[in-house]
C-alpha cells in the first residue's frame, strides 16, 4: 500500500527533487521507485513523515524484487521514524513471511492491526500467515474480517473460498469464490478452490468446469489436474480421471495426501 510523500516548502526545489517526490510514490518499476525514493532520502529534506513514507515506498520496491533483506532494513527504519506508522509493520511482516519467519511475520501484523483496526491488508496477510503455520480456522476468520472492511478485496474474497473449501463449507467457499470472480480474481487458484468446494459438495459437472477454467489458465496446476482427474472417475470416465491424476502426481507427489486431507479420495 503507498503512501504519498509530503515535500516541505524548503524541499520545493529543484525540480527534480517534485520528480523524486513523484517516482518514489510511483507503481510502475520498482527499480525507478528505489532510484527515486534513494535520492529523496539522501537530499534529507524531508520531514520525519515523509522520511518514513520514503523507506516504507522504498521498502515495497525492495520487495518486489525479492530483495527481502533490504526491504526489511527499509520498514525497519521506517518503523523507528514513527513507530505508530502501521503500514511498514505490515509491511515487513509479509517481507518476513516471503522468508519463512512466520513467527515474526504474525507478531508484525498483530502489531499492524492493534494500530488500525480497520487495515484490511494486514487480516488477509495475517490470514496467509495462519495458512502456514496450519491454522486453517483462525485464517478464515482474519479473510472473513478483511472482506467485512473492504467488500471488494479479491484477495481476501479468494482466500476466503480455500480456506472455507478446505475446511468443509462448501456452500460458503462458492459463494465466497463468485465474489472473489466478481471483484476480477479471475486466477487458476480461484477457480480451482471453487473446483473443490463443488466437488466436496458432490457437483461434479460444476467441479470439472472450474477446473477446467483453472487448467486453461495454469495448465500444470496439481491441484487442478488431480481434482478434475478425481472428479472424472466419479464421473465415469475412469481412463480420463487416472490420466489426470497421474499427470498431478508427476508434478507434485504428495498432492493424493493433500487432498486427502480435505476429505477427497
Amino acid at each position: 500500500m503507498i503512501l504519498l510523500l509530503a515535500v516541505p516548502a524548503s524541499a520545493q526545489k529543484p525540480e527534480s527533487q517534485f520528480r523524486n517526490v513523484e517516482l518514489c510514490n510511483a507503481t510502475s518499476s520498482p527499480d525507478r521507485r528505489i532510484e527515486a525514493c534513494s535520492a529523496f532520502i539522501a537530499a534529507g529534506r524531508g520531514g520525519p513523515q515523509a522520511m518514513a513514507v520514503a523507506h516504507n515506498n522504498r521498502g515495497i520496491g525492495y520487495a518486489a524484487k525479492a530483495d527481502y533483506d533490504r526491504a526489511i532494513a527499509d520498514f525497519d527504519a521506517a518503523i523507528r521514524i514513527d513507530p505508530t506508522f502501521a503500514k511498514p509493520i505490515n509491511n515487513r511482516g509479509a517481507a518476513r513471511l516471503r522468508t519463512g519467519d512466520y513467527d515474526a511475520a504474525m507478531e508484525d501484523f498483530d502489531r499492524a492491526i492493534a494500530l488500525q483496526p480497520t487495515y484490511p491488508g494486514a487480516f488477509v496477510n495475517r490470514a496467509e500467515a495462519w495458512l502456514k503455520k496450519g491454522d486453517l480456522v483462525r485464517a478464515e476468520r482474519d479473510y472473513a474480517a478483511a472482506t467485512r472492511l473492504n467488500a471488494d478485496m479479491e484477495g481476501a474474497w479468494s482466500g476466503l473460498c480455500w480456506t472455507r473449501a478446505s475446511t468443509g463449507d462448501p456452500q460458503g467457499a462458492v459463494e465466497a469464490c463468485d465474489k472473489a470472480i466478481r471483484s476480477g480474481a479471475h486466477t487458476a487458484a480461484t477457480y480451482d478452490s471453487r473446483a473443490l468446494a463443488h466437488l466436496k459438495a458432490g457437483r461434479i459437472d460444476a467441479a470439472i468446469a472450474d477446473y477446467d477454467a483453472a487448467l486453461r489458465i495454469d495448465p500444470t496446476l496439481a491441484a487442478a489436474l488431480y481434482g478434475r482427474g478425481r472428479a472424472k472417475i466419479r464421473r465415469g470416465e475412469t481412463a480420463s480421471g487416472e490420466a489426470d491424476v497421474a499427470a498431478a502426481k508427476a508434478v507434485r507427489g504428495d498432492i493424493a495426501d493433500e487432498f486427502a486431507r480435505y476429505g477427497v479420495r
